[in-house]
């Protein structure tokens, strides 16, 4: 699974070149966390760790607080959910996570992103059934065995954990992201976790030709100009 965590990270930062785009994307999903889940990031464990994460990406101090101080006054946008998914260039397959306040809007713009690159967007499970749902973990840690133990006392089930050279990365399903991330703190304290977010990761890689790669490129940048779009999965071996 780490390669295909690796995998998407480069993806996203080879397209998303613009500080401005991040900054927004951040602010939106923030602002979402905050107004559905509770404005103090101690009570709301999603909250913080979109926080932590946002920190590490460089995310101005007061970008996060607008967002936190737009969530408080209660209205503001309708920010809803939407993930889109299809075939794209070379048959690869994609996933499109988005926060829209008109779904209409984000399906045609995603949908042109699709048709413009001569791909096809799919209907609901299209391809998501060849993703796995999971939660990530990657920190700092001396001993595999311990972290592992501590988890199953907790109950957590973890679907694998890899050791890099003393940089664990576990991967749990997403429905465990919570109890998981409370089983590392109270064994560990306050760990310092390089990834600690949900993501989409392939079951299996496609290699694309030359061609196709450039038409890619095209299609992930065209999705990752949209202002809807928050994430971008695919399966495509940039190795």
């Amino acid at each position: 699974m780490g390669r295909a965590y690796q995998n998407r990270k480069e993806s996203m930062a080879k397209t998303s070149d613009m500080k401005a785009k991040v900054y927004s994307r951040y602010g939106r999903e923030i602002y979402v966390s905050a107004k559905s889940g509770g404005l103090d990031p101690s009570a709301n464990l999603a909250l913080r760790s979109l926080i932590d994460r946002a920190k590490k990406d460089q995310v101005p101090g007061h970008v996060i607080d607008k967002a936190i101080e737009k969530a408080k006054g209660g209205g503001g946008e309708d920010y809803s959910p939407a993930r889109y998914e299809g075939y794209g260039p070379g048959g690869c397959m994609a996933l499109i996570e988005c926060l829209t306040d008109n779904p209409n809007r984000t399906f045609g713009d995603v949908r042109m992103a699709f048709t413009k690159t001569k791909c096809k967007i799919g209907t609901q499970g299209t391809v998501s059934h060849m993703f796995d749902h999971v939660a990530i973990f990657v920190f700092a840690h001396a001993d595999e065995d311990a972290v592992l133990e501590a988890l199953m006392d907790a109950d957590v089930d973890v679907s694998e954990i890899e050791d890099d050279n003393g940089t664990l990365t576990v991967f749990t399903p997403n429905t465990e992201y919570f109890k998981a991330k409370q089983a590392l703190t109270e064994a560990f304290g306050e760990l310092d976790f390089d990834v600690d977010e949900i993501q989409f990761v392939p079951q299996s890689y496609t290699t694309i030709s030359s061609e196709d790669m450039e038409m890619f490129d095209k299609f992930m940048a065209m999705l990752n100009d949209l202002d809807d779009v928050q994430n971008v999965y695919h399966n495509v071996d940039l190795g």
